[in-house]
């Protein structure tokens, strides 16, 4: 049997979760479906699905092959288009992650450009500061500014910003104004993704100090917000901080022990074939992001 055809069938049955609903997407018979699986489970030695007489679902080995096949049926497919098309007809969904304050003010204004280029490309936007898997979410690009730690994945580097320490004059006015690191430990630090140890350099090189206070998130979005209040202080990344930094009231502080910087990624999963439409994207965000940061 045609082995294109049993990964096509494989493919279909895996995503319709049936085989009668794989067969209508396929315009084949359900025993057609069901032959070429079993063809497909007997050559390969292992049991692609579990089957039950309300649900066909993947088995553990049939997850890991459908993770490596479909790159394979994707890029068999650009390569057709790319040959019978120009490569502004590339289509298709594109699934992008990037930490919420930065895709907000970075990534966000430049999607109607990138529709425009290729306005055969769905996009599907998610604005999130916790890291998203790339495999088990099913995401194509992902932007990240911070460290990659992630084995599976392919990162490209795009730009470099530097780390702010920040308050309000509000703040300032009531707690006085740290002139030296260690001045933190008496002051409210706002404290994001746990970070708990700030870091600084000076005549003897990098250091850190530990620093605490009321107010700790996940979220970029919310220490912003406290510091716009006067809460305390906190510190980002300057990329995150585009308009604030303007705002009357915000200033910086221990600027002259600040050599910290943080790293604008692109990372997408390591595999061997990467559809036509992701490196485009890709490409575009490389170019772009570069010129804004």
């Amino acid at each position: 049997m045609d082995r294109f055809h049993e990964l096509t069938v494989f493919i279909a049955v895996a995503e319709a979760g049936g085989f009668s609903a794989a067969a209508r997407r396929l315009g084949d018979s359900q025993s057609g479906m069901s032959k070429s699986v079993s063809a497909l489970e007997k050559r390969l030695g292992v049991l692609l699905f579990n089957r039950s007489t309300r649900s066909v679902t993947l088995s553990d080995q049939g997850r890991k092959y459908y993770d490596r096949t479909k790159p394979l049926l994707e890029e068999m497919d650009e390569a057709d288009g790319e040959l019978s098309s120009s490569t502004l007809e590339v289509s298709g969904l594109v699934r992008i992650a990037a930490p919420s304050t930065f895709g907000r003010l970075h990534v966000l204004p430049l999607i109607p450009q990138l529709l425009s280029l290729y306005p055969k490309i769905n996009l599907d936007l998610s604005l999130s500061d916790s890291v998203r898997d790339l495999l088990a979410d099913g995401i194509d690009l992902a932007v990240r500014v911070s460290p990659v730690h992630d084995p599976d994945a392919v990162v490209k580097w795009v730009a470099s910003t530097s780390l702010v320490c920040v308050g309000s004059r509000h703040y300032f006015d009531r707690h006085g104004t740290p002139t030296v690191p260690e001045d933190l430990v008496k002051h409210n630090c706002l404290i994001y993704d746990d970070m708990t140890n700030w870091a600084f350099v000076g005549p003897k090189g990098k250091f850190s100090v530990p620093v605490n206070g009321n107010l700790s998130s996940d979220s970029v979005e919310t220490i912003l917000s406290g510091v716009l209040a006067g809460v305390g202080i906190g510190m980002f990344s300057r990329a995150s901080l585009v308009g604030e930094l303007q705002h009357p009231d915000i200033v910086t502080v221990l600027d002259r022990f600040m050599n910290e910087a943080r790293d604008v990624s692109l990372i997408w999963p390591k595999r061997r074939f990467v559809p036509a439409r992701v490196r485009r994207v890709t490409d575009f965000f490389a170019t772009t992001l570069a010129q804004r940061i």
